[in-house]
């Protein structure tokens, strides 16, 4: 529990329900796991959040515990997203703070209390299929607040033991319950921001936790021509336009990041745009291994609003995913998820298709 009104809403709905229900709130903030930083976490992930979800548990009557997850919180995701920075992809900590800390802490949590099921404020649904026995991933009814595209990574295991009471719900029926429940936090602002980056400005984050120190290397074209210089590649992500400093008598784009020559390379608006890209550390949801070609829509990003593609599948967990239109910033590091309709299918973490540019040369082979 945050506090905020999607888990105060879902732990009504429960109680409503007639479950027996505990509050928890993860703690994924001390000044010694990252220092340098502490203002801005403070801001993010600081002691308030814990005393909203207190005050929620004491107005409906529920135990309430906290759980320190702020070492694992650090090395899990924290840890991860600087690493991705460093290598030239761009983070999606979201989602792996779903799969590595939400799910999994909390599920430890739950078996230490003898609880039967983990639930969250997420608007996404998880079924069962009583045919195959496995838990499946559903799209949330409310296409502007469907999150089942930062729960594709959920193993089994967790799937089976999660609630997700909101999944039915619009967000404007999640407000009223919370008003007629007289929660604070109902007509709260949200935030769509990196809950430890709440400026927006991961770079500087970055640098204040000493993750990154300046580097300087070259900004180059697609042939390999200097036209400018960079303080770190951490500091730039495919598709970026702006604070490159360089002169141009067209727009020109970040179209690659190379960690080994540290060089970020641009090209114009049309170099953005890809049809064929590999994704790989695959979880698919509805088989445990699945069909060696799948007809999908595929969701690079999570604001992307999907397109058709043929995904070809491989027994070593990667993939490759022709989309029958290209699309642009295809993002090295970014999720890739895929729906058979409002079903998640699975999804992987894209990867650079062969060498860096402007060394990339051909497209990849059929």
């Amino acid at each position: 529990m945050s506090g905020g009104v999607d888990s105060s809403t879902a732990a009504i709905l429960l109680r409503n329900q007639g479950y027996d229900v505990v509050g928890v709130t993860l703690k994924l903030w001390s000044p010694e796991a990252m220092p340098g930083a502490r203002e801005r976490c403070t801001r993010g992930l600081g002691a308030a959040t814990a005393e909203d979800a207190r005050a929620v548990c004491e107005r409906l009557g529920i135990p309430f515990h906290v759980v320190d997850g702020a070492d694992a919180f650090r090395q899990r995701v924290i840890q991860y997203f600087a690493d991705e920075y460093r290598a030239g992809r761009t983070p999606n900590p979201c989602a792996m703070c779903n799969a590595r800390i939400k799910f999994d802490l909390l599920l430890s949590f739950a078996r230490r209390l003898e609880a039967h099921k983990i639930a969250f404020g997420h608007y996404a649904r998880v079924e069962r299929n009583e045919a195959s026995g496995r838990s499946l991933l559903r799209r949330g009814r409310d296409p502007r607040r469907d999150q089942s595209y930062f729960l594709f990574s959920l193993s089994q295991e967790q799937l089976a033991h999660a609630l997700l009471p909101l999944g039915d719900l619009l967000k404007s029926q999640t407000r009223e319950i919370a008003r007629a429940h007289q929660v604070a936090a109902a007509d709260k602002a949200e935030s769509m921001e990196i809950c430890f980056v709440p400026d927006n400005d991961y770079g500087r984050f970055l640098r204040e936790a000493r993750y990154v120190t300046p580097h300087p290397g070259d900004i180059v074209d697609l042939h390999g021509r200097v036209l400018g210089q960079h303080e770190g590649i951490e500091f730039y992500t495919i598709g970026q336009r702006r604070g490159l400093r360089i002169a141009s008598s067209a727009p020109l784009y970040v179209v690659d990041l190379d960690a080994a020559a540290n060089r970020v390379v641009v090209g114009d608006n049309a170099s953005l745009e890809e049809s064929e890209f590999r994704v790989e550390r695959c979880n698919w949801i509805p088989f445990e291994a699945p069909p060696a070609r799948l007809d999908v829509m595929a969701k690079i990003r999570y604001n992307h609003p999907g397109t058709p593609a043929t995904v070809l599948a491989h027994a070593d967990g990667t993939a490759r995913v022709r989309l029958h239109s290209p699309q642009r910033a295809i993002t090295p590091g970014q999720a890739c998820v895929f729906y058979q309709g409002d079903l998640v299918i699975g999804g992987g973490w894209i990867t650079r298709a062969g060498s860096p540019r402007p060394d990339r040369g051909a497209e990849m082979s059929a």
